[in-house]
């Protein structure tokens, strides 16, 4: 069996994962990595058994590896664009991870930029490969909850305090350079977590006839800016045309979970865990109740790169709905754009 060649920039936590995520996948082969970090290189270059040809210091020289097809960007979100523009213009197919800009005007440029490419490109929101996202997207479409009112959906995660005593909580100590807390960087939890609640708004809302999701209002009912200048907590509205709303919410102050709920004219869907591999989907109408609850045997990272190594095998630059699509990529940044800019 042919198989499309990975190569791999910048090695995080979630690329640590997507690497781990190559073994059993048969149309797929882990090929090369990049870092500036030696430490990180050598480690994972035992780790994973990658020969010494493919282990590059630097991230261009794996863009221009004859033998990559496919690059997955890992990267901070304000390296992105630039990193996407080099795989462009040296024909490889691009995998980057979420949010895929930094903000509306790179969003605008990535969509040009792709216009006269014949490359796969997608964004990596690995929630979109799970199997139970079908799941909610058929009992929609055969009517279970009758026609579409509103979606609730929340990420949340406590990265400011600590449990100390008893009731007590300690500040954490924040690290003014990560990723999440740098604004140059494209911190902030709106960006870094709301970007899941607003890329599921986008597929839900696609189910609804006669919807352009394009056209929206945001209200902002909440906005928390930290101590280095990036919102850390915020809830808003997204209210479209049609009189859909969607209500989504990101905290790195609070622990908010990440479920959801999709209220129909008939009853609602809830998703509990939605975006790190589903747990439960239940189904509450006026007719009857009941629960999906199926497990995932399979890593949601090696199905999400086994689908789109078939996609590329198969000829196609676009992903498969329900996977995220430049368009989907493009519409969700400018709604990210318009939640971190809204006044409240």
């Amino acid at each position: 069996m042919k198989k499309i060649n990975w190569g791999i920039i910048g090695l995080g936590k979630i690329a640590q994962k997507i690497l781990e995520s190559f073994s059993n996948i048969q149309n797929s082969n882990l090929l090369a990595i990049a870092s500036k970090d030696i430490s990180k290189l050598d480690f994972f270059k035992k780790e994973f058994n990658i020969k010494s040809e493919f282990v590059f210091n630097d991230y261009e020289s794996l863009t221009k590896c004859n033998e990559v097809d496919i690059v997955y960007i890992s990267l901070p979100n304000s390296l992105h664009l630039y990193w996407i523009r080099k795989c462009i213009e040296n024909n490889k197919n691009i995998l980057v991870e979420k949010p895929a800009t930094l903000n509306f005007e790179e969003a605008k440029n990535l969509k040009q930029m792709m216009v006269n490419s014949n490359l796969f490109f997608t964004e990596g929101f690995m929630y979109r490969y799970d199997p139970l996202i079908k799941s909610v997207i058929n009992l929609i479409k055969n009517n279970e909850i009758g026609d579409l009112l509103s979606l609730d959906s929340s990420f949340g995660v406590n990265l400011l305090t600590k449990k100390k005593f008893f009731f007590f909580k300690k500040n954490k100590k924040i690290n003014k350079k990560s990723r999440q807390f740098n604004k140059d960087l494209g911190g902030g939890c709106i960006l870094d977590l709301g970007c899941y609640p607003t890329s599921l708004t986008i597929l839900i809302s696609s189910l609804i006839k006669n919807i352009d999701n394009k056209k929206f209002k945001i209200k902002v009912i909440e906005r928390v800016i930290g101590k280095t200048g990036v919102d850390i907590h915020s809830k808003a509205q997204i209210i479209f045309e049609n009189g859909f709303v969607s209500n989504v919410n990101a905290s790195f102050r609070e622990h908010l979970g990440n479920n959801t709920i999709i209220k129909g004219k008939k009853g609602e869907i809830q998703i509990k865990n939605t975006f790190l591999g589903i747990e439960e989907i239940k189904v509450i109408s006026k007719s009857r109740s009941y629960s999906i609850i199926k497990k995932l045997d399979e890593n949601i990272y090696s199905i999400e790169i086994e689908k789109i190594s078939q996609n590329i095998l198969d000829g196609t630059n676009q992903a498969i709905f329900p996977v995220m699509k430049l368009e989907d990529t493009y519409i969700n940044m400018k709604i990210l754009e318009n939640w971190k800019n809204a006044k409240e």
